[in-house]
């Protein structure tokens, strides 16, 4: 017999637990499934673990690099192993901490692979037998997990994905990196801090494509001074698993030179795919569009009552989207009224410098026929940035005709931390002049916000309007 439930969440990744807490604070009896631990990709093998490694790689890159210390600094050397563990002590605290209050809002776990059998019916197999449920309401949040290319499998020791790259037993000496997107360049950045000579491969034309050109060219070049090798219009034909080494072949898009690069390892980090080809127990019955789940401005799906959320429905596949997806959801299904608009949708790249965006590109910007005002404030003229020994970025303010910001690049240490103030002035329809009238604290990075939306009409303090 069918055990009822309110809500029934398929995935326990960001964007499943997020709902699974908001259902519970919504007095909703929930069962939340999933098949691995909960945190899913984010908190396990992504973001989190990332951030650990490139926090402690950082450190290490800082203590030799600066030049007022004095000792055998060359001696210092990463403990790998007491860095795994570390990695994997925060791992494991964030997923207690998440289960502790999923256990106190009334939220059943359950670890088991999960199922749609029908509109209303979920199945779930587990250790014990199956178990089939019926629920008001079901959102899916399965999430996403690398992509293979057609002649590149995973295996897991030679050809490693974002998961297996974090944990690996020893620094690999050489590490092809395969995708300039935001994993392939965090990862590189921590391997080549380590001391792996690293090559990235990117087959359009720039690195994290899509993104503002003048900001990652910026990014790009800064990256290259840290040693990392980075190619861009190269298009890999053929690949080689032999030896305890990867060789990559192709041609470059742009000139047609032909290339051969090998190293001890590969980095696939060229896009990633929805975790719905065990979605349905049978016949798939919600409208698809390879692989990710259609979905109106509701999050809901083809079929009523069943919401997605998350990286199972594609757009930009990134944890603070899940979790927004999951409260619009959740309270959707509850019988509140919300649409998604992901017009102020910020992202970022943990390099050094680290790179944050929101809004339209200026190219973006330039196709939709928009007159452009662009505000461009360089590091090199930010007295905290000099004090920091980080000139190499620039902060990015772009308005329309109105002076209404409708996007903004950074690129700077913490530039995370800088983008909320822009993803406000872009939510809100804010002006360049009423972004500029804010106190930013002296001295500090945040000034350059100011000073860039000042640039954009050219009335700058700090740096020529010329």
């Amino acid at each position: 017999m069918a055990e009822k439930r309110d809500i029934i969440i398929i995935g326990g990744g960001p964007g499943g637990y997020l709902a699974a807490m908001r259902a519970a604070q919504l007095k909703k009896t929930v069962t939340l499934i999933e098949r691995d631990r909960i945190g899913g990709t984010c908190i396990n093998y992504g973001c989190i673990p990332t951030k650990y490694l490139l926090h402690q790689t950082k450190v290490l890159k800082e203590v030799g690099g600066t030049k007022t210390l004095e000792g055998p600094v060359g001696e210092v050397r990463m403990n790998w192993a007491k860095v795994q563990q570390g990695r994997q002590a925060v791992v494991d605290q964030l997923v207690k901490g998440i289960v502790f209050l999923l256990e106190k809002g009334k939220v059943e776990i359950l670890k088991a692979p999960a199922r749609l059998r029908a509109p209303r019916s979920v199945v779930a197999r587990t250790a014990e037998g199956e178990r089939v449920f019926e629920a008001d309401k079901i959102i899916v949040a399965a999430g996403s997990r690398a992509a293979d290319l057609p002649f590149l499998r995973v295996d897991g020791r030679t050809v490693v994905t974002s998961t297996e790259v974090l944990e690996l037993s020893e620094v690999p000496k050489s590490l092809l990196v395969i995708g300039a997107g935001a994993i392939g360049l965090e990862m590189g950045s921590i391997y080549r801090r380590l001391g792996t000579d690293v090559t990235v491969l990117e087959i359009l034309p720039q690195i994290l494509p899509g993104s503002d050109k003048e900001a990652v060219t910026r990014l790009e070049r800064a990256l290259k001074k840290q040693g990392l090798k980075i190619f861009t219009e190269m298009r890999i034909d053929e690949a080689v698993v032999a030896d305890g080494a990867v060789t990559l072949k192709g041609a470059c898009v742009k000139t047609h030179a032909p290339f051969e690069f090998r190293a001890e390892k590969a980095l696939l980090s060229a896009g990633r795919k929805p975790n719905t080809a065990d979605l349905f127990d049978g016949e798939p019955f919600l409208d698809m569009d390879r692989g990710f789940i259609k979905v109106d401005a509701s999050l809901q799906t083809s079929v009523p009552g069943i919401y997605a959320v998350g990286d199972v429905i594609g757009g930009k596949l990134l944890a603070h989207k899940a979790y927004y997806d999951a409260i619009v959801a959740v309270e959707n299904a509850s019988g509140m009224i919300r649409t998604v608009d992901y017009a102020a949708l910020p992202a970022a790249v943990f390099t050094e410098p680290e790179f944050a965006s929101v809004g339209l590109t200026q190219e973006e910007a330039a196709a939709k026929g928009i007159k452009v005002k662009s505000g461009v404030f360089p590091l090199q003229a930010s007295g905290r940035a000099m004090t920091m020994e980080a000139t190499d970025g620039l902060v990015k303010v772009l308005a329309d005709e109105a002076d209404k910001v409708i996007g903004a690049h950074v690129v700077a240490p913490g530039a995370s931390d800088l983008i909320p103030v822009l993803t406000m002035a872009v939510a809100k329809g804010m002006t360049l002049k009423e972004l500029d009238s804010i106190i930013y604290i002296h001295p500090t990075l945040s000034e350059t916000i100011g000073e860039a939306a000042l640039k954009a009409n050219g009335e700058a303090l700090h740096i020529l309007n010329s």
